[in-house]
């Protein structure tokens, strides 16, 4: 199975059924995948802050849901993080599509790719880096049943060794 079919399964699997995202090329497949699946209630938010907001609202009316993004996205996230996610233990699960590696061509990305992690060290945030396409289901499910157990947020990091990246023009 492709990566975009196992994080689908898990997902179904933890019953994750809200996907929350902010358009992203590299994880069109995952998108897509979900919005055809009449289990999940998939949408486009405007905004990442938007859109972690939202899960955090379901998750305390009783649904599960997963924000999905790009490395840039997730540099506006640290205050809602900070603020809502960590200190009422709301287990929002985030993926993000890793840029600014590997060929990358925008500073903006490199910058935040640099910071992404110490700034979830910081806030105390479980994060996986996912590199390998043999650890994916066992990550996603280990982590998934960890932040539900923990009531701890928790982000998955796609890099491109997994997912293939963005592709650049030459």
């Amino acid at each position: 199975m492709a990566w975009h079919e196992i994080v689908r399964d898990v997902l179904k699997r933890h019953k994750v059924s809200l996907v929350t995202y902010v358009p992203d090329n590299v994880l069109r497949p995952l998108i897509e995948g979900v919005e055809a699946d009449p289990f999940f209630t998939a949408f486009a938010c405007t905004r990442e802050e938007e859109a972690l907001g939202i899960v955090a609202g379901a998750w305390m009316g009783g649904l599960r849901g997963i924000l999905l993004m790009q490395t840039s996205g997730f540099a506006t996230l640290p205050n809602v993080i900070a603020s809502l996610a960590v200190p009422f233990q709301i287990p929002v699960v985030m993926m993000v599509s890793e840029r600014g590696t590997l060929g990358e061509f925008n500073i903006g990305q490199s910058l935040v790719a640099r910071t992404m992690r110490p700034v979830l060290d910081a806030l105390a945030v479980e994060h996986h880096t996912m590199t390998r396409l043999d650890e994916a289901e066992f990550v996603l499910d280990r982590s998934l049943v960890q932040a539900y157990a923990t009531m701890a947020p928790v982000c998955f990091i796609l890099s491109p060794l997994l997912t293939g990246g963005k592709v650049f023009a030459k």
